[in-house]
């Protein structure tokens, strides 16, 4: 019972921040647009790549999701990688554009009469300062879920709505400066926030490849995993523990030593144990993969 309530909990998680995440897309590509914001705009960009991202994750997961079988033992695998470079991709251009379009808009104003450049609507401010407060809000409930169930994924979620919440508090700055007259200020912190995008394209495309992407994840995560997997009785030995991380998902591979003068199939069931632990006991863990080496005690 306990664990289905972390599970719900965590669930709740990843799902108000993609709800979020929609709504301020809209809200903030719309308001840039209309209130002549480049930084909002840029912001607003930046939510609707998280929310591309999260919803590619989901869908794709539900394709990886399905049990590997004797021709494809790693069938699921590539599946993730394609999704990591087609989104990773995707962000990357995006981020492109934007910080072209904003320089460009920069050396306009600073280049050209003044009364070229429209003005910036007030509200573009409200909205990028409801922003800074929303995703603090969220990042405290995403951190504070994270510590109650323990999830290194929804760790890694606070960490993406804390770097939103920089991102709009530069577009906000960027917005009050351009207020007070200061117009390239506000170009100026969309470029920022589209060097934020291009990292964000960057961690998506390294997290297609074995490592660990996020830092908050790679320590905790893999002490987690050893621990369940030294509770199973027969493991004498853990070799090797890879964790993909992908998105608010996980891939365990672990290399386990049993005892050498055992059968194959109690070996076999020893590995099954270790991976029914893991999925059971961990949050958003879609797969396990088990080797298992024999060990000679001396």
């Amino acid at each position: 019972m306990h664990h289905n309530n972390h599970k719900r909990i965590s669930a709740r998680a990843v799902n108000s921040g993609l709800l979020f995440n929609i709504f301020l897309a809209i809200l903030k590509t719309t308001a840039g647009v209309l209130g002549n914001s480049t930084a909002l705009l840029a912001d607003g960009i930046n939510s609707v790549t998280d929310v591309v991202y999260y919803i590619l994750v989901k869908v794709f997961m539900r394709i990886a999701g399905k049990p590997p079988d004797k021709e494809h033992p790693f069938g699921h695998r590539q599946f993730e990688s394609v999704a990591a470079l087609v989104v990773g991709a995707f962000v990357i251009t995006t981020a492109v554009a934007i910080f072209w379009e904003a320089l460009n808009r920069v050396i306009t104003i600073c280049t050209q009469p003044q009364q070229l450049v429209a003005d910036i609507e007030l509200y573009t401010l409200y909205v990028a300062l409801f922003t800074v407060v929303l995703k603090l809000a969220l990042s405290l409930y995403t951190a504070k879920v994270a510590k109650k169930t323990a999830s290194a994924a929804i760790f890694a979620l606070a960490y993406d709505h804390r770097s939103d919440m920089f991102a709009s508090m530069a577009a906000a700055l960027g917005i009050a400066l351009g207020k007070m007259g200061l117009l390239w200020v506000d170009p100026l912190a969309g470029a920022l926030v589209a060097i934020i995008i291009f990292k964000t394209g960057i961690a998506i495309l390294s997290r297609s490849s074995s490592e660990l992407i996020s830092t908050v994840v790679s320590g905790g995560i893999e002490t987690q995993v050893r621990s369940i997997i030294s509770s199973v009785a027969g493991v004498d030995d853990i070799e090797q523990v890879q964790v993909y991380r992908f998105g608010p998902y996980f891939v365990i591979n672990v290399t386990i030593g049993v005892a050498g003068n055992i059968t194959v199939f109690s070996g076999n069931v020893i590995a099954t144990a270790v991976e029914n632990e893991l999925i059971s006991r961990m949050d958003f863990v879609q797969q396990v993969h088990v080797h298992y080496h024999p060990v000679y005690k001396r």
